[in-house]
């Protein structure tokens, strides 16, 4: 958890950081958010080797699944550049709050996840919350560099690029309930490690083929206090996604991924923060508002697990056997290997 809250506080502001001392290339952000996969390759070799009663997947099983993820996870993390690029921080950042209403959405079609009524009240919320920032647009005011006429860009790009994140959630949790099988840290480093690098090369791919390559020595050059800090800033950003990836990746194969997007969640009040101390994002009243209603969401769904841990003490305490409420919503799913 602090993995996740850690990496995604830090990748968000360093991402702003980027484009506000000079950087404006959307390819070389997009390939920040996984290009630093080859990192966790090296705790791969620290990991304990697989146990005997480990279920073996196939080549053929596993790549498609690497190359068809990675795909998705490529192209998802450029609309998130675009969008960071379009938006205050600030703004960015609540708008990606609806990450949690679109996984709850996609938790219940494709992982069978309970649908209570404060979790639909944590949808509903979020959405509000959304909207309110959009009808409030003309009104965000910020001193930082963000094109005032891409606003609207950017605000669509960081709700479609959610819906696609939480899609995403859920299908990895799916695939390691289905086919993995197994819930390893060696699993969870492979499955990174192997979409990461598809996504890695479908984003370099892209940054050739625009011809963006040719602007980056430029970029390096004119960049605010120099070569060192964009190079510094790139490298920060590369490892705080792959932080907050292998957390939110082990969160999903341990609990769900309406869990591990939760945790992301709490970020919230923290990077609106920051920008305004950073960046001099300003916290307008419509802003502070929609925050709030956030916070109420994601306040909804933690009360929801409350009531399921008092429901699990009480079951333990009549002397029968206390099942987590999230797994018990995977009825008929394969048993995990233990890590």
């Amino acid at each position: 958890m602090l993995m996740v809250l850690c990496g995604q506080t830090v990748a968000t502001l360093l991402g702003r950081l980027y484009y506000n001392s000079g950087g404006n290339s959307k390819w070389m952000a997009t390939i920040t958010q996984s290009a630093g996969s080859p990192l966790l390759a090296i705790l791969m070799l620290f990991t304990p080797p697989p146990s005997a009663g480990e279920p073996h997947q196939s080549a053929a099983k596993m790549v498609p699944i690497y190359v068809g993820l990675g795909i998705v996870i490529g192209f998802n993390n450029l609309m998130y550049s675009y969008a960071l690029q379009y938006l205050p921080v600030s703004t960015f950042s609540l708008v990606a709050a609806t990450q949690l209403g679109f996984n709850s959405i996609t938790s219940r079609l494709i992982n069978a996840q309970r649908f209570t009524v404060l979790i639909a009240n944590s949808v509903v919320v979020l959405t509000f919350s959304t909207a309110l920032l959009g009808i409030g647009s003309s009104s965000d005011e910020t001193t930082s560099s963000v094109p005032r006429g891409k606003y609207l860009a950017g605000f669509i790009l960081t709700l479609v690029a959610s819906a696609v994140f939480a899609l995403i959630l859920s299908l990895l949790e799916v695939i390691f309930e289905k086919v993995v099988r197994t819930q390893t840290l060696r699993w969870v480093l492979r499955m990174q490690v192997y979409t990461n690098l598809v996504a890695t090369v479908v984003t370099v791919t892209g940054l050739f083929a625009s011809g963006d390559w040719k602007t980056i020595p430029g970029e390096m050059a004119a960049f605010k206090n120099g070569r060192a800090r964009y190079v510094a800033t790139l490298v920060g950003t590369t490892v705080s996604w792959q932080v907050m990836a292998v957390g939110t990746l082990r969160l999903i194969v341990r609990v769900s991924s309406l869990f591990a997007n939760v945790t992301g969640t709490l970020a919230l009040p923290l990077v609106p923060v920051f920008a305004v101390v950073l960046f001099g994002d300003k916290m307008t009243g419509i802003k502070a508002v929609a925050m709030l209603m956030a916070v109420w969401g994601f306040l909804s769904y933690v009360y929801q697990h409350y009531i399921d841990g008092r429901r699990t003490a009480a079951f333990a305490g009549n002397g029968r056997a206390a099942e987590c409420r999230v797994c018990a919503a995977r009825a008929g799913s394969e048993p995990y290997s233990s890590a």
